[in-house]
């Protein structure tokens, strides 16, 4: 049997290369550090990480990603184990010494006797003869391979830049201020959620906008270009007051039904997930920090209690349109004999890009059958095979919005209980 290809080194590759060994097969893990570095690397030890040291929280009841935590131990990961073992003080957050971590699993990875290292650059995509492949290379794609994957994949199919608009819980508009409602009546004639706002609304709005505290560019991101298609929000309202009441935020065509009248702007929100679970608000990519986009979309007339699910950024980074190009087993339509892993297909952060290492290496290794769609796992593998909305598909961290809905009426404040009592009974039996 041919060794699994595993290209790139970091948490959804290491994660990858280990469940496929313990599963019985050798691996090849292929990794260009220290021959070749990144603009973000400063070592060539497996799951380096260049920002924040912070798995995010670590609660299985109540959080998502904590429940994702509690799903890839249950399944043996390495990720896991290392960043239990190497854990600081975070509160209910799981936060690790990044150095002992990576330390730990550079040498869990080197000692593993199905496991091998070559270190070289992997400038195109592997042919057929190599057999299983998994390109787990991450935001920070080499440019040679990003070409490679470019001619397999086509133009329109993979990203060098996010422009993320937030993404709000249905669940949690206030539908008494809002309604539905297509430009001019278009389309299905209800395809937008429409928050109204009225002149003085919307000005106060805009200066928030403008002032509200904004985060930077890290250095490998400050060549990259703004796009006059994916402008920041705050970067539009400062080239003029009126400017976003004639972009996204125009009102024409639109009549508010609690009022009969148009209003001043009005911001649209559309649906983002096929469960129709999600909606992100339309035009609204930006560089705030989270708290300031917090307190300033509050103040949106329906968004008072708004459930932010992803939070909106613009940064530089390499993910292919995994709905459209992917099978929901990770495989590459164009070439089935390739899977992707990790922030590649459009999942955002390290435990998410594990979680798919996880998941690939195990279907590499012959596991076949997908986790279940109301587990983290099968959730947030979901939304990256098909469950996104591929036309307007962005990076996204596993959140509760990506699960099938509760059966019946759940109180909000049992909700998350009751999805993590489920996702936990449904896995029991995938593992």
């Amino acid at each position: 049997m041919k060794p699994i290809h595993i290209i790139g080194a970091g948490l959804a590759g290491s994660e990858a290369a280990w469940q496929a060994a313990e599963l019985g097969c050798n691996v090849i893990i292929h990794e260009m550090r220290p021959v070749k570095k990144t603009e973000a690397h400063h070592t060539d030890k497996c799951a380096e990480l260049v920002c924040s040291n912070s798995f995010r929280s670590d609660d299985a009841v109540n959080n998502a990603v904590g429940l994702l935590h509690d799903e890839m131990r249950r399944c043996g990961s390495l990720i896991m184990r290392e960043a239990d073992k190497h854990k600081v003080p975070a509160g209910s957050a799981l936060a690790v010494d990044r150095e002992g971590f990576s330390q730990g699993v550079s040498e869990a990875l080197q000692a593993h006797p199905l496991i091998t290292f070559s270190r070289e650059e992997i400038t195109e995509l592997p042919p057929a003869e190599f057999g299983e492949v998994i390109i787990a290379t991450g935001p920070l794609t080499s440019q040679s391979l990003s070409d490679s994957i470019l001619k397999i994949t086509g133009e329109a199919y993979l990203s060098f830049f996010d422009a993320i608009a937030p993404i709000v819980l249905k669940d949690s508009i206030d539908m008494n201020i809002a309604w539905f409602q297509s430009r001019y009546d278009k389309g299905e004639g209800a395809d937008y959620i429409n928050c109204p706002m009225s002149k003085e609304q919307y000005y106060g709005f805009i200066d928030a906008l403008i002032g509200g505290e904004k985060t930077e560019f890290k250095e490998w991101e400050k060549t990259t270009p703004y796009f006059e298609g994916c402008l920041p929000i705050e970067i539009m309202a400062g080239r003029g007051k009126e400017t976003l009441a004639f972009g996204p935020m125009k009102p024409v065509g639109l009549t508010n039904p609690h009022t009969g009248k148009q209003e001043y702007a009005v911001v649209q929100l559309r649906q983002d997930n096929k469960l129709g679970t999600l909606y992100n608000m339309v035009g609204f990519q930006t560089k705030l920090k989270y708290g300031a986009q917090e307190k300033i979309f509050r103040t949106i007339p329906g968004l008072e209690n708004a459930e932010f699910m992803r939070l909106g950024g613009l940064h530089r980074n390499t993910f292919i349109n995994s709905p459209k190009l992917l099978t929901p087993d990770l495989h590459l339509l164009a070439a089935p004999h390739i899977r992707f892993a990790g922030q590649i297909t459009g999942v955002e952060g390290y435990v998410e890009s594990a979680a798919i290492g996880l998941l690939a290496g195990r279907f590499a290794a012959g596991k076949t059958t997908a986790p279940p769609a109301t587990t983290a796992l099968g959730a947030i593998l979901g939304h990256i095979t098909g469950g996104a909305e591929s036309k307007h598909f962005q990076p996204m961290n596993v959140n509760f919005g990506l699960f099938p809905p509760l059966e019946g009426k759940i109180r909000k404040d049992i909700r998350a209980e009751r999805m993590t009592t489920r996702a936990k009974e449904a896995l029991s039996g995938w593992v």
